[in-house]
């Protein structure tokens, strides 16, 4: 079936020496995986490698077949153009995070329009903002309310926030847990919304050991999820 689809690069992947598998977050029919033929040689196609670096946000005409193989684009375009997201450093580690953060979040191959919307608006938000060091910690937290664990804030007031049940509570069990200084932040950015996002301030080890406990946080909540390779980048670049 011919599809015209708005679509958000998670990964591309090295097939052969010429062509790129490319896993790929479609607002019709969510993640689909497809094979670029050949597009790393080739100077007169429709598709040009460049259109499939991390969170590129493209207009396709896909085939789809819908049988859980490789899928084929017939054409794409850029839907949104970034002013900064790949040239500024700082923008581009984090873009390669969240992109790794998705690809390891998202599996379902079904139409989500909210979170399709979601990560659309928020990565145009990044690209056009300039003070953007907490802004994954925000994304991260938000983006568990589209996967269906966002933290239950009823006992918002508690002691410790216990990473293994979702939720705010005052004994600890042998449970992970978010605790002190960590928790305090972790509330701070929980009642915020996007514009708000530079108002806390935080040094750079607050920031880092949030982000450690949210990364936990989705490892406990979703199935054969994989700690990003770069988180580590993320750090330098925000140290």
């Amino acid at each position: 079936m011919l599809t015209t689809t708005k679509a958000i690069v998670l990964t591309s992947l090295k097939y052969g020496d010429t062509s790129l598998i490319t896993h790929i977050f479609t607002a019709s029919d969510g993640l689909k995986s497809y094979l670029l033929k050949g597009i790393l040689t080739s100077k007169k196609g429709k598709l040009k490698a460049a259109y499939f670096q991390p969170l590129t946000q493209l207009e396709i005409v896909a085939y789809h077949k819908n049988k859980g193989t490789l899928e084929r684009i017939k054409e794409a375009k850029v839907s949104y153009h970034y002013h900064t997201l790949h040239t500024d450093i700082a923008k581009n580690a984090m873009t390669l995070f969240l992109a790794e953060m998705l690809g390891n979040s998202i599996h379902e191959e079904e139409r989500n329009t909210a979170l399709f919307q979601f990560i659309e608006a928020s990565l145009q938000w990044l690209d056009n903002h300039e003070d953007i060091a907490n802004f994954h910690l925000f994304f991260l937290i938000r983006l568990t309310k589209f996967l269906g664990f966002y933290p239950d804030v009823n006992t918002v007031d508690s002691t410790y926030f216990d990473l293994l049940e979702g939720k705010f509570v005052n004994t600890l069990s042998l449970n992970p847990v978010m605790s002190g200084e960590n928790l305090i932040y972790f509330k701070r950015v929980l009642g915020i919304n996007f514009d708000e996002v530079h108002t806390i301030k935080m040094n750079k080890t607050n920031r880092q050991e949030l982000l450690k406990s949210l990364v936990l946080y989705y490892e406990l909540h979703l199935q054969g999820f994989r700690k990003p390779k770069s988180l580590a980048i993320l750090n330098e670049v925000f140290s």
